[in-house]
């Protein structure tokens, strides 16, 4: 008798600052839970992003209420404070493999826009990351990753069949804009949603330009 094979499920990783979450992040992610047959989409807002140290960020509690509110609807969704609630600079490999330990039987699939998927190969430890996750590139409609995946696939071939692009309408949506809408005083509402918009009015974020 042939030997029944072990299903293994898929778990989707949507890491990022999340300052604020809005509707591109939760298209995105629910378009690739529904293309690539993920079991679940795991929202990990990060602590002390070492990107980002150009700029200030919202307190790490106050992006992760953010999250946990815009996901309330959706049961496919969930939330991770992995990175909250390390210490020190948040390393995507740090997270890949806390989320392996603590997830055996899943394929991890990591959720980022095409922007961040182009220096993956400058991340640290890029080549463990590649080991421990598929990548799923979310674009803006029209956007050639022509280039870049020939050069991936001319320099890394042995982990091209890992990276995946997904087309993604509502990404002309950002959290920069957002921002600087609110600085401005003008109206983000339909932009993420409502309860986030709420929140942020009543915790006064963004009302100076960063």
């Amino acid at each position: 008798m042939e030997k029944s094979r072990r299903k293994v499920y898929r778990l989707g990783v949507m890491g990022g600052t999340f300052d604020p979450i809005h509707y591109g992040h939760l298209v995105a992610a629910e378009m690739a839970r529904t293309e690539f047959a993920l079991e679940k989409v795991l929202f990990v807002p990060t602590g002390n992003p070492p990107h980002k140290s150009g700029r200030r960020v919202s307190p790490a509690a106050l992006r992760y209420e953010m999250v946990k509110r815009s996901l309330a609807d959706n049961p496919f969704f969930d939330i991770s404070a992995v990175e909250i609630e390390r210490s020190g600079p948040s390393f995507t490999v740090d997270t890949l493999r806390q989320l392996r330990r603590e997830w055996p039987e899943h394929e991890l699939y990591f959720i980022t826009g095409t922007d961040a998927l182009r220096e993956i190969f400058f991340w640290h430890e890029s080549e463990e990351i590649l080991n421990l996750t598929h990548f799923i590139g979310a674009s803006r409609p029209g956007f050639d990753a022509g280039d870049f995946l020939r050069k991936s696939e001319s320099e890394k071939p042995q982990v091209i069949h890992r990276i995946h692009l997904l087309e993604v309408p509502a990404l002309a949506i950002s959290s920069t804009d957002i921002r600087a809408r609110v600085a401005g005083g003008k109206s983000i509402r339909y932009l993420l949603p409502e309860n986030v918009r709420q929140f942020i009015q009543e915790n006064s974020l963004y009302l100076t330009k960063r």
